[in-house]
């Protein structure tokens, strides 16, 4: 057997090897650090965290709830980076309003107004800045959200990726309404809102070239009024989160660890599409980890589920809502999931992101 460390040729210099999981001590940013996953949770705890540090961003949520002159506001802000910028079923500029959008509503809030800002690469056509701000405007008119502000750069040619685009929102949080992790109480029901996993596939289809016999669209959409008729079964749930980057496997453990609560999730439970599963198995990929910028899931008081679980099913945006698992006692900060197959396994945070720039 050959030395490891050599060939016919030359010696081979493991500095220059490369790992499908970025290793957890880089001394440079990685691409996993962006993923949602475990190297952004240490990105944000031992650098930004300790630079900005206080109250309100301990809170750690999507957007920030804050008081002001006697109104709460939720306030969020978002980058959308996706590649390719069109897709089945969406576009970057539905990203940059859906995504900041439904931020908001995981706060309980209702989105009123959105600023956009563009980062154009030089040489870009036009014509793709246009259908970007088009489709921006489109979602915006679609979620009822005001376009109030913006702001545009212009990088060099090769500095950029054509184009990158921030969105902030700001929205009103009804009284009595208080969602966030650290409120999932042991016995709360765990219900997400729709069929996963489609955003993730959908970009990458496009991205490399796949085929899969069916095409896959993405399930990019606003939520805040699927959020409202939730809202008005009872004002008391208790976490709301829209399972992005990371998936839903990052949501559910980050849920967990906020709140020093369990989850057990029941596999057959969690509502997959063949077309998804199907293409998930053919790359190697685990639908719990790919990423949704269209779907929710709720941690709801047990005396509340059922009737909020239905008003989800009478909205366009919850057809497919199902109860896939319960907060416990047990295994505190841990995602357990009981296999079709009768076994038990742990659903860990992911280190990076299997998916890289979906949104």
């Amino acid at each position: 057997m050959a030395d490891l460390a050599t060939t016919d040729t030359a010696p081979v210099d493991p500095a220059n090897w490369t790992c499908p999981a970025p290793l957890r001590d880089q001394p440079v940013v990685v691409m996993g650090h962006g993923g949602g996953g475990a190297l952004s949770a240490e990105l944000i705890e031992q650098v930004f965290a300790p630079a900005y540090g206080n109250p309100t961003l301990a809170a750690l949520t999507d957007s920030a709830v804050l008081g002001l002159g006697g109104t709460r506001l939720a306030f969020s802000t978002d980058s959308y980076v996706v590649r390719p910028l069109f897709f089945p079923g969406g576009s970057l500029g539905d990203l940059a309003v859906n995504g900041t959008v439904n931020d908001l509503a995981m706060s309980g809030a209702r989105p009123t107004h959105l600023s956009a800002a563009f980062i154009l690469e030089e040489g870009v056509e036009l014509a793709v800045v246009e259908r970007v701000a088009r489709a921006l405007g489109d979602a915006a008119r679609a979620a009822g959200v005001t376009i109030a502000t913006g702001d545009t750069k212009v990088v060099e040619a090769g500095h950029g990726d054509g184009v990158y685009v921030t969105t902030a929102g700001v929205g009103l949080v009804p009284e009595g309404v208080d969602i966030r992790p650290q409120r999932a109480r042991p016995r709360d029901a765990v219900l997400v809102s729709g069929p996963i996993g489609q955003h993730g596939v959908a970009v990458l289809s496009v991205r490399e070239g796949l085929e899969f016999g069916v095409e896959i669209t993405s399930d990019t959409a606003p939520l805040a009024d699927l959020v409202a008729a939730m809202l008005a079964v009872t004002p008391d749930l208790h976490v709301l989160r829209d399972p992005t980057r990371g998936g839903l496997g990052a949501s559910l453990n980050e849920i967990a660890r906020a709140s020093g609560t369990g989850v057990r999730l029941r596999e057959r439970a969690v509502p997959v599409p063949d077309e998804v599963a199907n293409a998930c198995g053919f790359l190697g990929l685990d639908p719990l980890y790919v990423a949704n910028e269209g779907r929710l899931v709720a941690f709801v008081p047990p005396e509340h589920a059922e009737a909020v679980l239905a008003a989800m099913r009478a909205h366009p945006q919850g057809t497919g809502a199902a109860l896939i698992g319960e907060c416990v006692a047990e295994h505190p900060g841990m995602v357990v999931v009981a296999t079709g197959l009768g076994g038990t396994r742990v659903l860990d945070l992911p280190l990076g992101e299997q998916l890289p720039r979906i949104c």
